[in-house]
């Protein structure tokens, strides 16, 4: 991916359920970065994150995954962290270790 980061706190996030994934666009509609994932009933395996070098270091996959686990609680779902970034993520913001399906 390569994209013009200079409107990256602008970047918004959807989920595109077709792609089995929330992306981060550009204010001109460049997907500049995505976290995807796998649901099996209500559970949700995250499973990559990535962001185009030109974000990087300015908080769009944090962004992208405090909306993706916001919308899942929203849904009653549980999460399994696949994805490394997820995982750290989650370990350091103790509000949604209880999305975490237990083992």
């Amino acid at each position: 991916m390569t994209a013009d980061a200079s409107n990256s706190t602008d970047a918004s996030i959807t989920d595109v359920p077709a792609r089995q994934r929330f992306e981060a666009r550009s204010p001109a509609g460049e997907v500049v970065g995505f976290t995807a994932y796998q649901r099996d009933g209500d559970v949700v395996a995250m499973t990559h994150t990535e962001v185009d070098d030109a974000y990087e270091g300015q908080g769009v996959a944090s962004r992208l995954i405090r909306v993706a686990l916001d919308q899942m609680r929203v849904q009653g779902l549980q999460i399994d962290p696949q994805c490394p970034y997820v995982a750290s993520w989650i370990e350091r913001h103790a509000d949604y270790q209880d999305l975490v399906v237990s083992s």
